[in-house]
């Protein structure tokens, strides 16, 4: 399923990743009947939830840099590297690291289940688990991204 990969590829690309990976995710428990839509409803789901997600937090984020610029009298030029700790540093790389590694988990798991003879729906299960857990990395990588740059706004 082409646009497999597409979904999953816009669920992430709007911003931003997951602390570890998870391998071995498969599910103890399945449900008893499952079909080839269920996954691809567990990723537009989640490409839903992180579209939110970043409409949600992107302008208030981009809001409170223009402020620390402002306060701290930097030229366009100086806020181009003064705020790129604020987006981009280990932390944030290791987020973006396991969210390119889940993407690709989760395109090939999509593909699988979906060209299936038969729906496996212990993998829709961990689909799913690992669709929630990038959209929980993204929320975690917001939430970091947001302390350092309170924190700098409250020096």
């Amino acid at each position: 399923m082409g646009g497999f990969r597409g979904r999953a590829a816009i669920a992430a690309g709007i911003g931003l990743g997951i602390v570890s990976c998870c391998s071995g995710l498969r599910a103890d428990e399945t449900s008893a009947t499952c079909a080839k839509e269920d996954f691809e409803s567990v990723v537009e789901t989640a490409s839903g939830s992180l579209r939110d997600l970043n409409n949600q937090n992107r302008p208030i984020f981009q809001e409170k840099l223009r402020e620390l610029k402002e306060k701290r009298n930097w030229t366009h030029d100086d806020f181009i590297v003064q705020a790129r700790p604020f987006v981009r540093d280990e932390k944030t790389a290791v987020y973006d690291k396991t969210t390119d590694e889940l993407l690709s988990a989760i395109a090939s798991m999509g593909q699988e289940g979906a060209a299936a003879a038969a729906p496996d729906c212990a993998l829709l299960l961990e689909l799913r688990a690992r669709m929630k857990m990038l959209v929980d990395t993204q929320s975690a990588k917001w939430n970091y991204m947001f302390e350092k740059l309170d924190a700098e706004l409250a020096k």
